[in-house]
């Protein structure tokens, strides 16, 4: 047999080989796509839920948190079943703003249930929604505050900023400023602590270093209340000092 008609048979089947030799020939990687639209739907939103507890935490306020991106944001691409899961997907905080605000841009890193991350730049409405007291029984200047004449009312703390919260505590330590009419939400310009010490009045000061304690009068040159510093005037020796209001016409100094 000639060896010319072999040669066109014997090249064919060294190509043929070389290509069965090859490893894309014996193996096709999945390509990465993108989640179906519901699942993504879903997973962005339950990320959004986890950054918004991620920045309550960071700047420690209370109350719920709802943020609103203003563009499409996109997530990692993924491959086989990770595209078609809402769970495993997780995002942390990059970049934080520099305060909470009705509008705030911040940085994020996204990794989906493969592993891929995607960093984001979102810049997103906001609302802080609590709980905040409106006055049913209208308060005149200097009365207590009382928290039985108030209703509740669910603000958005970003925007009402001096709105009182109603985790507010020891509440009878308040006074109201001015007069308060009914219908409207209380302000912390509406009230002060109330003063243990007033101002003129003579008080017992606590000089306390260590175990030993010395007591002396003073003549109080403002009101103060519970947790407040005031200057205090020595009687005997006219000496000029802060102390730190203790309870009812009584204050202490620490060595």
């Amino acid at each position: 047999m000639s060896a010319r008609p072999l040669a066109p048979f014997l090249i064919s089947f060294a190509l043929l080989a070389l290509l069965l030799a090859s490893p894309g020939a014996a193996q096709t990687e999945t390509p990465a796509v993108a989640a179906p639209r519901g699942v993504a739907d879903e997973v962005r939103a339950r990320l959004l839920a986890l950054v918004s507890r991620d920045l309550v935490d960071h700047f420690n306020v209370e109350g719920d948190l709802q943020l609103d991106p203003l563009r499409p944001w996109a997530l990692p691409a993924v491959t086989g079943a990770a595209a078609q899961t809402t769970d495993g997907w997780t995002v942390s905080l990059v970049e934080f703003p520099g305060q909470l605000a009705s509008s705030m841009l911040f940085r994020i890193r996204i990794t989906s249930p493969a592993g891929t991350t995607l960093d984001e730049t979102l810049t997103c409405r906001a609302q802080l929604w609590r709980d905040a007291w409106v006055v049913r029984t209208p308060f005149e200047r200097g009365a207590m505050f009382d928290p039985s004449s108030c209703d509740l009312r669910r603000i958005d703390a970003l925007r009402e900023r001096d709105v009182i919260s109603t985790s507010l505590v020891r509440t009878h330590e308040w006074t109201f400023l001015r007069p308060v009419p009914a219908g409207r939400l209380v302000t912390w310009r509406d009230v002060s602590r109330r003063a243990l010490v007033r101002k003129g009045s003579v008080i017992e000061v606590a000089a306390v270093d260590g175990p030993l304690q010395i007591t002396l009068k003073a003549v109080a040159m403002q009101d103060g209340g519970q947790g407040e510093t005031v200057r205090v005037r020595n009687i005997e020796s006219k000496r000029e000092f802060a102390a730190l209001v203790v309870a009812e016409n009584r204050a202490q100094v620490r060595f």
